[in-house]
């Protein structure tokens, strides 16, 4: 089973950045992988996705976030990115990551908080 962990987050002010790391035990280089976001009170939702590179590496964002992040990954190791720009603080929430499917078993996830 992979294990998946998240880091980058932390406190940061209205229009500031954060660059988020996922990195998995194993290979993940045929799954399409997602950041997930959960805020206090909130299901979990979906902000970005990339696919596989035999799919193009195509990316998707939910369109709260188009425009200000940009999701991308490593395959050599086993990593996956969100650079987060412009950030607000209706972002702030635990970030995770995950396969589209949400296959392995989630991580602790990484805080995000905005925040003047």
């Amino acid at each position: 089973q992979v294990q998946l962990v998240e880091s980058g987050g932390g406190l940061v002010q209205p229009g500031g950045s954060l660059r988020l790391s996922c990195a998995a035990s194993g290979s993940i280089r045929l799954n399409t992988m997602t950041w997930y976001r959960q805020a206090p009170g909130k299901e979990r939702e979906s902000v970005a996705s990339i696919t596989s590179i035999t799919f193009g590496g195509r990316t998707n964002y939910a369109d709260s976030v188009k425009g200000r992040f940009t999701i991308s990954r490593d395959n050599a190791k086993n990593t996956v990115y969100l650079q987060m720009n412009s950030l607000k603080p209706e972002d702030t929430a635990v970030y995770y990551c995950n396969t589209l499917s949400g296959i392995f078993s989630w991580g602790q996830g990484t805080q995000v908080t905005v925040s003047s």
